[in-house]
């Protein structure tokens, strides 16, 4: 299926700063073994075996394999379609919501964003640094210099741009799924009898869904930044589906799995256990460093388009500083509530922007150059609206607070967009 851009010539400027405020050109598009081995290493991340091992130690094992089924297919769905729209588009997430929020209303889609993402670099650079003090049983007085340390390093790959983070990803991906595999047997060949075992703790099925799904939708919601680089719609659907479902529900898999055999839902503590420590350390490194330069970068476009800059680099580094001050300042017990908190009310965005392209502008997006207003009050209502149902949802279990922010917030978007002035939309 052909593509759309805003342009088939690359602007040097912007594309020497990986196009933060304008679409990516065909001539600068990606094969799928370059995207996908980027988008899977986004997806390779130490927290969500932590919402594996919630699952694994509440479910039975033949329920477990059933609600990381459904909840991955769901997950990996939301994402794929946002990951069609951008390679038709050759968009980010924040581009694209300028048309569905409005020139000024799409500036709070970028702070939640932006904030969400450096919120997590702060909070996963302390988390590493104090996982490998204790693995290799170093003094405490060195956490701040191991912080420092990781911060920088994880956003050099970030700061290069996506060539770097390319080809990072396709050395460290086969090697955290060889270590994944290597693992997972020695704990087969421990576990005995899974579907035997009966769970500690108790969690309702679509509470249980809703856990899986909110692991990396967040995430999944920035995904365009690196989507909008595929060289067809069907290989940034494949790439999407094979990180934000394969690989997502394996390291779920993996967190239960561990739980279940050994007590823990980390998977470098359970391989310490298993004589793989070595192994385990390289495994810790690469998982993290390969989230953490997405995320970051992802913070990058978001800042890009907030300050309407294309020195996308400049919010790199000012973003790593300032999570190295959250991280130094103790943010791990604070920010973690909060983080989760806009992980809810995230999805609605992403609702409204498939609701805008395919139904308000019937698959097409105009030039990021036309004139827009300064709120799109469809999008700006529908988002609120759904973003409480969605919190809604959350604090009270009922349904799947996910799905109910990005579905209420589409079908909201199509009512609203078609009620209200032209004056008051795109």
């Amino acid at each position: 299926m052909s593509l759309i851009g805003e342009s088939q010539v690359p602007d040097r400027s912007q594309a020497n700063q990986d196009y933060p405020l304008s679409a990516v050109p065909l001539s600068d598009r990606k094969p799928i073994w370059s995207l996908a081995p980027l988008l899977m290493g986004f997806a390779l991340t130490s927290t969500t075996l932590l919402a594996g091992g919630k699952l694994g130690s509440s479910l039975r094992f033949a329920d477990m394999l059933w609600v990381m089924v459904i909840g991955n297919v769901a997950l990996g769905s939301y994402c794929a379609a946002l990951a069609y729209i951008a390679a038709k588009s050759g968009l980010s997430t924040v581009l694209m919501a300028r048309f569905s929020f409005g020139a000024i209303g799409s500036r709070w889609v970028d702070f939640i964003l932006g904030f969400t993402q450096i919120g997590w670099y702060a909070v996963t650079n302390a988390f590493i640094a104090d996982a490998l003090l204790k693995l290799l049983n170093l003094p405490e007085s060195l956490e701040w210099f191991a912080i420092a340390f990781f911060t920088y390093a994880f956003c050099v790959t970030a700061y290069l741009g996506y060539t770097a983070m390319d080809w990072l990803s396709r050395l460290a991906v086969p090697a955290m799924l060889v270590l994944i595999a290597l693992s997972l047997s020695i704990g087969f060949r421990d576990a005995g009898n899974l579907f035997a075992l009966v769970p500690t703790q108790s969690i309702g099925f679509t509470e249980a869904i809703a856990v899986v799904i909110a692991t990396f939708i967040s995430g999944g919601t920035q995904a365009t930044n690196w989507s909008r680089y595929a060289d067809s719609t069907k290989n940034a659907v494949w790439s999407t589906l094979s990180a934000f479902m394969l690989i997502n529900g394996l390291l779920i898999f993996a967190g239960a799995f561990c739980t279940l055999v050994y007590g823990t839902n980390d998977l470098i503590e359970a391989m310490a256990k298993q004589g793989l420590l070595l192994g385990g350390l390289i495994l810790l490194i690469l998982n993290v460093w390969t989230t953490q330069d997405n995320t970051i970068y992802a913070f990058s476009i978001a800042g890009s388009n907030f300050f309407r800059t294309s020195k996308r680099t400049a919010f790199v580094l000012g973003g790593s500083t300032f999570a190295l001050i959250l991280a130094l300042g103790g943010i791990y017990g604070q920010m973690i509530p909060f983080l989760l908190f806009l992980g809810t009310v995230i999805p609605p965005v992403g609702g409204i922007i498939m609701a805008d392209y395919w139904f308000s502008r019937k698959g097409s997006f105009p030039s990021l150059e036309s004139p827009l207003p300064a709120f799109n009050w469809a999008g700006v209502i529908a988002y609120g609206v759904a973003a409480a149902i969605a919190q809604f949802s959350s604090a009270t279990g009922f349904g799947i607070a996910p799905i109910n922010g990005v579905v209420s917030a589409a079908v909201l978007y199509v009512i609203l967009s078609r009620v209200l002035p032209s004056s008051l939309r795109a």
